[in-house]
């Protein structure tokens, strides 16, 4: 009941925030501009979908805005041919793409897991040599992607029956396979276990370092599908694309209700927090508040849902 009551509360909070902006820009809440809030919140809500069960577990992935541009930069290498890539088509290369961003999120998970480094500069060193990797490719420019690979744009720019955008239906689908693993599964009540108390989830013989890597892995495949849809919308990878994303994914994983210690948060609060933030950037832009502001109004909501949850904790 708690975890409800904090779910209405969260979407009466986008509610009234959707209610602010359209006194402020009248075209606010047309359809066209909530179709495209709806495609913009997408690549967020997939990565935070994959933080919120690393910060379950209590950890940390700063490493998903990088992987997200490298996924991007590797797909666009194997698959248009030329001078700057293999030509391998649209298969194998998201194949490979994603197969590369499960390698560094299992390399994530097992030096979590069997190191006594803490996820933080796990993560951070992850960043960084992503980031470097992704800038290797085509020495650092953008990698067009040409029009006759329209099968993989699509996944950014089409819409279905005209109205729903790929990306959005595809943030609906890695919603639900994300509630089905934590909600559903013994694989989430583990995640919860290690969470809540790590010891104590130890001595009750729950394998802790392979959910750890599983963990890492989820959240760096939902990072390599971010980074192919961003790319498809793009029509290129941008090797510097990502760059704070990750902050966008935590805030959206951390307003949504998932609690910093670990142990406690939903997909459903994650999915609400995603649309708060979403509301916030784009209301706004679109409401004309200079952009030095907007972190600032950011920064605050933010610091108000930590509070919010030491609150609950005590």
């Amino acid at each position: 009941m708690k975890a409800f009551r904090q779910f209405l509360t969260l979407l009466l909070a986008a509610a009234v925030l959707l209610v602010l902006f359209r006194l402020k820009v009248p075209m606010f809440l047309s359809p066209d501009n909530l179709v495209d809030l709806a495609q913009q919140i997408s690549i967020n809500a997939i990565l935070a979908f994959g933080m919120t069960l690393v910060i379950l577990i209590g950890g940390i992935d700063l490493s998903v805005g990088a992987l997200l541009a490298l996924t991007g930069t590797v797909a666009a290498y194997c698959m248009v041919g030329g001078e700057n890539g293999l030509g391998l088509g649209v298969g194998p290369a998201v194949a490979i793409a994603l197969a590369v961003a499960v390698v560094a999120g299992l390399f994530n998970g097992l030096c979590a897991s069997r190191t006594a480094m803490p996820a933080f500069i796990i993560t951070l060193a992850t960043m960084q040599m992503a980031r470097g990797a992704a800038l290797r490719f085509n020495e650092g420019r953008p990698m067009a992607i040409p029009e006759q690979y329209d099968l993989f744009l699509k996944l950014g720019n089409h819409r279905i029956a005209g109205v729903l955008p790929v990306p959005v239906l595809v943030m609906l689908a890695l919603f639900a396979v994300a509630a089905v693993l934590l909600h559903r599964t013994r694989f989430g009540q583990q995640a919860y276990a290690i969470g809540g108390n790590r010891e104590a989830a130890r001595f009750t013989g729950i394998p802790i370092a392979r959910v750890e890597a599983l963990v890492y892995m989820v959240c760096a495949g939902f990072a390599g599908i971010a980074g192919l849809i961003n790319t498809a919308q793009l029509y290129s990878a941008e090797p510097a694309s990502g760059v704070g994303f990750e902050l966008n994914a935590i805030a959206a994983a951390v307003v949504g209700g998932t609690s910093f210690t670990g142990g406690r948060g939903t997909m459903y609060g994650t999915l609400v927090g995603a649309i708060i933030i979403g509301i916030l950037d784009k209301g706004l832009n679109q409401a004309g508040v200079h952009f030095s502001f907007q972190y600032i109004i950011k920064g605050a909501v933010i610091l108000g849902a930590v509070y919010l949850d030491v609150r609950r904790r005590k």
